[in-house]
């Protein structure tokens, strides 16, 4: 059995794709996942499951097209390779202001990132960091004002899903106490 955090992309945001979190149990439960917890409207899921990565991200995105008529970005990660993400964190300092810092999800390892793309359109006060799967970005100005958190996806090539800090610490403590 295999503990995992599921992080969605793009649901329940402006009135579209509108994924109720008890549905989202009810798709991970009829999957075979068990201990399923859901966290905020956001899209983060908690479970265990005996089903590979792979397949279980295809059947969860099937699932939730079937059911609810749109196929939303699945990033599924263990448990141990999203408290590594968080362990990895190279702004401890910013963890006191926990919804300044956040770390963008990629879906696959960056090859060939613009980083000088990002250093260009980044505020003074903003700091990146880029380590293999994540990038982490704290902005003391907040995110909503951030260019370089607008362009994150096309300068690093990959599609990403971002959480703050404060949800990142949530699911961890999500699936410590489970």
């Amino acid at each position: 059995m295999t503990a995992y955090i599921a992080l969605f992309r793009g649901i329940n945001v402006g009135g579209k794709n509108s994924l109720p979190m008890q549905g989202l149990r009810d798709i991970l439960s009829s999957l075979g996942c068990t201990d399923v917890q859901t966290y905020i409207q956001s899209g983060n899921a908690v479970f265990s499951s005996t089903a590979d990565t792979r397949s279980l991200t295809g059947k969860i995105g099937d699932a939730i097209d079937k059911r609810f008529g749109f196929a939303p970005q699945v990033l599924l990660l263990t448990v141990e390779r999203f408290r590594a993400i968080a362990e990895a964190n190279p702004f401890p300092d910013a963890e006191n202001t926990p919804k300044h810092l956040h770390v963008a999800f990629l879906t696959s390892t960056a090859v060939d990132p613009d980083l000088e793309g990002l250093n260009a359109v980044k505020a003074p006060s903003e700091k990146f960091f880029l380590i293999g799967d994540a990038f982490y970005l704290h902005a003391p100005d907040g995110i909503a004002r951030s260019k370089l958190a607008a362009k994150v996806d096309r300068c690093l090539g990959v599609s990403t899903t971002g959480r703050n800090w404060n949800t990142v610490s949530k699911l961890i403590k999500l699936v410590t106490s489970a």
